[in-house]
């Protein structure tokens, strides 16, 4: 598996020591490690390690399907905005989207999901971090059968539906990465595909400069 290695900035150097001074990763295998610090080093909130719902198979997986340069489809532009290295596919500003939306009753989240099922129902890996509904669209679609994720990074955020639709997707059994809380959000769910891509910044026989 190949891993996208890129220079570290002594800022982000400096700020993974810090990161690890205040909590306690070491416990956690590579991609769940790499997953978790990257989401704290992002919003400064080491309480994001008790918080995530990390499987290193999945993650493992999903590593991987990155790695052979599979299909990123992410629930708003948010998330792809924050994932600069890497092409995604974001539908629910399309026009085909409003349509379906006005015309099944549901969120245009809802229905850019649908959307992009059918363009990639096989394999893809799959990033939502702002809406609910569009994570329970995705699991009513491969309930059925209709779209087969190689990861679903469920990260939504909001007090209406988000615990509830990562709770249905921990349910589900699909690969996944998760949080019980209610809080997420665009730049954690590009925070862990980044994890995915990158891996470590830091690794052990890397110097961290003063």
């Amino acid at each position: 598996m190949t891993v996208v290695r890129r220079s570290v900035h002594p800022i982000e150097a400096e700020s993974y020591r810090l990161l690890r001074s205040a909590v306690d990763t070491s416990g956690l295998p590579r991609h769940s490690r790499d997953v978790a610090e990257r989401i704290v080093h992002t919003t400064a909130d080491p309480g994001w390690v008790a918080d995530l719902v990390l499987d290193e198979a999945a993650l493992t997986a999903g590593a991987a399907a990155l790695a052979a340069g599979g299909p990123l489809v992410v629930d708003v532009t948010m998330v792809g905005a924050g994932i600069t290295r890497y092409p995604s596919r974001c539908l629910v500003g399309s026009a085909l989207a409003a349509e379906l939306a006005a015309a099944e009753g549901v969120t245009r989240s809802a229905a850019a999901v649908r959307l992009a099922a059918a363009e990639h129902p096989m394999g893809a890996i799959w990033a939502v971090g702002n809406a609910p509904t569009a994570l329970f669209e995705l699991l009513r679609l491969a309930a059925a059968g209709q779209v087969v994720p190689a990861l679903v990074v469920g990260l939504p955020v909001g007090y209406v539906g988000a615990a509830e639709s990562k709770a249905a997707l921990r349910l589900s059994g699909l690969p996944q990465l998760s949080n019980v809380s209610a809080r997420g959000g665009s730049a954690v769910a590009a925070a862990a595909v980044n994890a995915l891509l990158y891996g470590d910044p830091m690794p052990a026989q890397d110097p961290v400069p003063h």
